[in-house]
């Protein structure tokens, strides 16, 4: 009963605390470890001693020395500041600011255990946050019928398992039962539509209301690994997540119409713009990881990690309305991406490990498909980090990364006609930090 009590607090706390703007791309979140971001998550599911292969290759087990419990924390500031114009429906300069600071700084939580099952098996607890991104406007930004709020969230509980078949291959899987949570909230341009219906009085511009969407769903997913060590020193890890699907059958539509409005367009649009609920899919994206790890000798580790994820299944977000408002689809347009990293790791002393990596990282947004909700662009990672071994039972980490971004563009034009053109100011700094007991 405790056990399960602990987790479920984990999962909850891990929810609560992930407003999640993304370190890797798109709103996928690698900040699993601060070993892992003090290398540019080179070797992540490869090196020895880093309990989040738990989640990532159960497989890589092997690799920890017996009872373990860690604990991650990491925390991303990202910045995003438009700079740009819009015209309304009729092409006149569109009122509104530029939105102010749209990113946020946000904590990335994840826990971990491994023991041991006798002499070959290996069983392990985790909860991580594969996904997470936030962006926030001001109400009355000149983009608002484009945006102002989008936040998606995703925490997973795993249960993994690996099994030795000698000292030089090991199979793992896992299965886990993830939460994920989206918010979108935008402007809606009332003058404007009742402008097109011909209502007396009203004009694009002229009547502001707003819309809230919300919801959130458990599904289930799995990982698959092995580990390979074709000779001693040298481990090859393969990972496969599979893509989780979410059927979001309940979720949450609000509308804020004007008093003044209201009556107009009840007669134009009679049921639409009226709180309901939604059916809608939310498909995360599968990912493919290859990872190795060499021993050069009792100072030196060189890494490499290749991902593939499968972004182009996550395409169109679809809400099919209970009300008698027409379906309403979010063409994102992402396509498959790579993630591709070195790293090295020096043994300073019995005690003191340093650590650091380079990436590079292909978003999924391109120039045709970027939007305001997530503004992403391709980027590439400067990384840095530190274990310090107090004892023969506790270490400590700390990670850095610094992303150097573009400046991305976007043109776009709102579903009631008014058109938006700028480019993005981006940044962002990522701290780790990460405590392992052995017992």
């Amino acid at each position: 009963m405790t056990t399960k009590t602990l987790l479920a607090l984990a999962l909850l706390g891990a929810l609560a605390s992930v407003a999640g703007n993304a370190g890797a791309a798109a709103f996928q979140l690698k900040e699993k470890s601060a070993k892992g971001l003090g290398r540019a998550f080179a070797g992540s599911i490869s090196a020895p001693g880093d309990a989040s292969v738990i989640a990532d290759n159960p497989a890589a087990m092997r690799l920890l020395d017996g009872r373990v419990f860690q604990a991650d924390a990491s925390v991303v500031n990202y910045t995003i500041n438009f700079k740009g114009q819009g015209r309304d429906a009729l092409g006149r300069p569109q009122s509104g600011g530029d939105g102010g600071d749209a990113g946020d700084t946000s904590p990335v939580p994840a826990l971990y255990f491994h023991t041991p099952l006798g002499d070959n098996a290996h069983l392990g607890l985790s909860v991580t946050a594969p996904f997470g991104f936030k962006t926030e406007y001001d109400s009355n930004w000149v983009g608002r019928y484009n945006g102002i709020k989008t936040e998606i969230k995703a925490v997973d509980l795993g249960l993994s398992f690996s099994y030795d078949i000698n000292p030089y291959v090991s199979l793992g899987a896992s299965v886990f039962v993830e939460r994920a949570e989206a918010e979108l909230y935008d402007a809606v341009d009332f003058g404007a539509v009742l402008a097109g219906a011909r209502a007396p009085g009203f004009a694009p511009g002229s009547s502001d209301g707003y819309t809230r969407i919300e919801a959130k769903d458990d599904a289930v997913g799995f990982t698959l690994g092995g580990l390979f060590t074709p000779v001693e020193g040298t481990n090859i890890g393969i990972a496969y997540r599979s893509k989780v699907d979410h059927r979001l059958n309940d979720a949450d539509i609000s509308f804020d119409v004007p008093a003044s409005a209201a009556p107009f367009l009840a007669a134009a649009r009679p049921g639409w713009f009226v709180d309901t609920q939604a059916s809608t899919a939310l498909n995360l994206p599968a990912t493919l990881t290859g990872s190795i790890s060499h021993h050069v000798n009792d100072r030196w580790t060189l890494m490499a990690d290749v991902t593939r994820t499968g972004w182009s299944k996550f395409a169109e977000v679809r809400l099919d309305f209970d009300s008698a408002q027409p379906t309403r689809a979010l063409d994102f347009g992402y396509r498959d991406t790579t993630f591709a990293s070195i790293g090295a790791e020096y043994r300073y002393n019995e005690k003191l490990t340093l650590r650091a990596g380079l990436a590079t990282d292909q978003s999924p947004v391109t120039d045709d498909t970027r939007d305001v909700r997530v503004p992403d662009t391709d980027r590439k990672w400067v990384s840095l980090g530190a274990t310090y071994r107090v004892s023969g039972s506790a270490e400590y980490s700390v990670g850095y990364t610094h992303l150097f971004l573009d400046e991305p563009e976007v043109s776009l034009v709102s579903a009631t006609g008014s058109t938006l053109q700028g480019k993005y100011d981006v940044g962002t700094d990522i701290v780790a930090f990460s405590a392992a007991y052995y017992f």
